[in-house]
């Protein structure tokens, strides 16, 4: 597991958290590779935090308006 770099978009970070999640569930698993995925869920899972709450702090600016 070695992108290092992170999506564009919300949904692809949540397209790429999906796969991880598959693989760890997979009857495979890799158990060398756990510490990797669980370093890059954390990665998107941050990245996704911060779309949501400038997301949400947009709305809020929006409606105010109203």
């Amino acid at each position: 597991m070695e992108n290092t770099s992170l999506p564009s978009s919300y949904a692809a970070a949540i397209a790429e958290l999906e796969a991880i999640v598959r693989k760890m569930q997979a009857d495979d698993c890799d158990i060398d590779n756990l510490a990797a995925y669980t370093a890059r869920s954390l990665q998107l899972l941050k990245l996704c935090k911060e779309r949501l709450l400038h997301t949400d702090k947009e709305l809020k600016k929006l409606l105010e308006e109203l």
